[in-house]
């Protein structure tokens, strides 16, 4: 079974004595295959256009941290360097795989990169560069 969504509520248990206990109910997994042809291209989109600049603004950021040159110059690579990020994220969206590895193929990378890009170049900043 391909990795899905799973939609769950909280019931209330009442138990004995007065305890109340939390409980979740699993309503159903969503697969891809359960989506309507319209709501996974609706998903992909949203992918493509917010997974996208997210990658896109993190990979300017972390570029514009590490690379060796002027700060002028470093920020205008990485922008430049955001321009192919977004393109092959836009492929990645529309790829023939897990709409769920799509977003976290997204995702994490853009987490990871905008999170060293943002401790880099506070370090930097601390450093007198």
């Amino acid at each position: 079974m391909a990795p899905g969504l799973t939609l769950f509520a909280i019931s209330f248990v009442m138990q004995g004595r007065g305890r109340v206990f939390l409980r979740p109910i699993f309503l159903r997994t969503m697969n891809s295959s359960s989506l309507s042809p319209g709501l996974l291209r609706l998903f992909r989109i949203a992918a493509a256009v917010l997974g996208g600049y997210a990658l896109a603004a993190s990979v300017a950021v972390f570029l514009a941290a590490v690379l060796p040159a002027g700060r002028a110059e470093a920020v205008v690579g990485g922008m430049q360097w955001s321009f192919v990020a977004y393109a092959a994220a836009v492929i990645w969206a529309f790829s023939p795989v897990p709409l769920l590895r799509v977003w976290l193929g997204l995702l994490l990378p853009a987490l990871v990169l905008g999170g060293l890009g943002w401790v880099l170049r506070g370090a930097l900043r601390g450093s007198g560069a």
